[in-house]
């Protein structure tokens, strides 16, 4: 029932742990199939990734343009969009279904819980900020995964070609009130904290989103994002 789409630039570091942890729902349905696209790697990544059983395609460079043509190069009626340095914490395939299963879910879209791959207080204090974001707003971002029926997909049309905020931009269209958070965590690699420091790169990120919600152009707030 899922076609997993993948974006990927130069992500062969952390993508087999990606890959593995959706290994669950791929062993056991034959309904299930992984779409990594590729925005021009040259560190082997999708080599990597046909040979860890994903279908591997490639799209011109830009993530909301991947997302994009995955979701048009899949197959199955349920999209899981991911990030390729977020591993799915065991069980997320019971989290899905479950969502799936209730009565007006192809009409709504799904989340999984915001994580850290970091022991550090800070990122507990980020993943409760991240966590009221979601509740308060309906803003889950990108490395929180999205879970769609198709349909519903195509019918708010589709990601959209932005170098930034095409995962902001998309489920602004869905609307809080569609927007459905699941108990299984998606936890995300923290590299970019810890190097930018918790409370630099939080404040860089709330700025982003503020600029976008003013209406300043994704292009231009990418020189600020970095």
């Amino acid at each position: 029932m899922f076609s997993v789409i993948i974006p990927t630039l130069n992500a062969a570091a952390g993508l087999e742990a990606t890959l593995a942890a959706l290994s669950e729902a791929k062993a056991s349905d034959a309904q299930f199939e992984i779409v990594v696209i590729d925005g021009g790697s040259h560190d082997g990544t999708p080599d990597l990734a046909t040979r860890l059983g994903a279908r591997s395609i490639a799209a011109p460079r830009g993530r909301g343009t991947q997302l994009a043509a995955g979701a048009r190069a899949s197959r199955e009626p349920w999209l899981l969009f991911l990030h390729a340095d977020t591993v799915l914490e065991p069980g997320w395939s019971g989290s899905a279904r479950t969502f799936i299963a209730r009565p007006n879910a192809q009409s709504a879209a799904a989340a999984f819980r915001f994580a850290l791959d970091d022991d550090a207080p800070s990122a507990r204090r980020l993943e409760a900020i991240v966590g009221w974001r979601c509740r308060a707003f309906g803003l889950p971002y990108g490395d929180q995964g999205l879970l769609i029926h198709r349909d519903f997909y195509d019918s708010l049309g589709g990601y959209q070609a932005l170098p930034l905020m095409e995962d902001v931009d998309f489920v602004r269209r869905v609307g809080r009130r569609r927007i459905v958070m699941l108990g299984s965590a998606a936890v995300t690699s923290a590299a970019r904290y810890r190097r930018d420091g918790y409370l630099r790169r939080g404040l860089r990120n709330l700025l982003c989103l503020s600029l976008y919600l003013a209406g300043v152009p994704p292009r231009h707030i990418l020189r600020v994002y970095g």
